[in-house]
């Protein structure tokens, strides 16, 4: 696969941790090696907020509304976080507006793919994750369009979990536009093992998608929705490797790197015949 791997972080429904994923993945998969940018989709700004810092509009300075609509390279809106090799483009407030503008934009579905193709320091990066908003969209079919893989956070409880199959449903539509749009899995998110319910959902979802619920749970963690307060991942904010944030986002990582080098070994496989 060429170029870096490009991963949609999705859920139509709020309230499933998908910033708080977006970032402590990145940041644990920039702790295992990998050259990570994050892409803030969301006009809330709540990934932007929770690595750099809430960003005002200012005039002459270009934002990712602007690079969407004149459909242009992301090159000069990469950012460094505190995070050594974990990048971010943030989100201003003007792209609240970004899917009524794409309504009438020909092609409409493939600007953003269109946008990171033309960005040439997107070979500097080993993985991509799009932080989506809580919908189904246009923004999002842009988000999804422009991956190879998308990952869905699901909270441990029985509404979000009855979601999925209408999640399901949207995404199974765009595969006539991204027939090469793969699931990397479901994470369980909100996880604790005391509660009734919790355990009830992950084995309905165990039956019901089998393998494509991912092994590694993120547990409830007050200090998770501590961190973005002081623009710092759970691994600076805990400080800890027995830190159980530290201890939950390290195992996504390296369950995601796992899925996506058995998957990207299988594509080379049948390449080569």
């Amino acid at each position: 696969m060429k170029g870096p791997t490009i991963l949609s972080v999705v859920n139509h429904k709020g309230g499933c941790l998908k910033t708080t994923v977006t970032a402590n993945l990145g940041a644990a998969l920039a702790r295992a090696g990998q050259r990570v940018l994050v892409v803030d989709l969301d006009a809330q700004q709540n990934l932007t907020a929770s690595l750099i810092g809430t960003l005002e509009l200012t005039d002459g300075v270009r934002t990712l509304y602007d690079a969407i609509i004149e459909e242009t390279s992301l090159d000069d809106l990469i950012q460094e976080t505190t995070t050594a090799g974990l990048d971010i483009i943030p989100v201003h407030e003007d792209f609240a507006g970004a899917d009524l503008s794409l309504v009438s934009v020909v092609g409409r579905e493939f600007v953003l793919r269109n946008c990171l193709q033309k960005t040439t320091r997107l070979k500097d990066y080993d993985i991509v994750l799009l932080d989506n908003p809580p919908s189904i969209s246009l923004v999002v079919m842009n988000s999804l369009v422009a991956s190879h893989f998308f990952l869905v956070p699901c909270s441990a409880e029985y509404l979000p979990m009855v979601g999925l199959s209408l999640l399901s449903e949207s995404i199974a539509k765009m595969f006539k536009i991204a027939p090469n749009l793969t699931s990397i899995g479901v994470v369980l998110t909100l996880y604790s093992h005391n509660e009734r319910i919790c355990r009830q959902v992950e084995n309905m979802l165990r039956k019901e998608i089998g393998a494509t619920l991912l092994e590694t749970k993120i547990r409830v963690n007050t200090k998770a929705k501590a961190a973005p307060s002081v623009r710092k991942t759970i691994f600076d904010y805990e400080n800890s490797p027995k830190g159980r944030g530290t201890e939950d986002f390290t195992a996504l990582a390296s369950e995601i790197l796992d899925r996506l080098a058995r998957v990207q070994g299988q594509v080379r496989k049948v390449a080569n015949g």
